[in-house]
């Protein structure tokens, strides 16, 4: 597999052309911690549909079987808090225009605050265990 770090190529003519030569600029200059950025995300909402995949399967058996494991119980506990954060956090944003400018503020202040906001597979505490 080729490494696509060395092939970043950001075609930002469009936003020249519309006088927006500031923040075509800056997105040039950025464009690897962009993409890297980017990659992280990609990766943690893989993440995140893996183990709500994993949850509906434990789901299902609750409801065919009656019973599950305590480890299958607590997994799926968390992915169904991780499912209510991600309603909690997107649905206001979605709804109300330019909310979404405060969505980077808001994670910061509730980390600040020791306030988990995010699903587990964002979190970077996760990374160091």
């Amino acid at each position: 597999m080729s490494d696509r770090k060395d092939s970043i190529e950001i075609d930002v003519s469009i936003l020249e052309k519309e006088g927006k030569t500031e923040f075509s600029e800056k997105i040039t200059i950025h464009k690897e911690r962009a993409s890297k950025a980017f990659q992280e995300l990609i990766i943690n909402i893989k993440t995140e549909a893996t183990e709500t995949k994993m949850a509906s399967k434990i789901f299902v058996k609750y409801i065919k079987e009656g019973n599950v494991t305590k480890e299958e119980e607590k997994e799926l506990r968390t992915q169904v808090y991780d499912l209510l954060k991600v309603l909690g956090i997107g649905l206001p944003f979605a709804l109300i225009p330019g909310a979404s400018l405060l969505l980077p503020f808001m994670i910061k202040i509730a980390q600040k605050k020791g306030i988990k906001i995010l699903p587990t597979a964002f979190n970077q505490e996760k990374d160091k265990k």
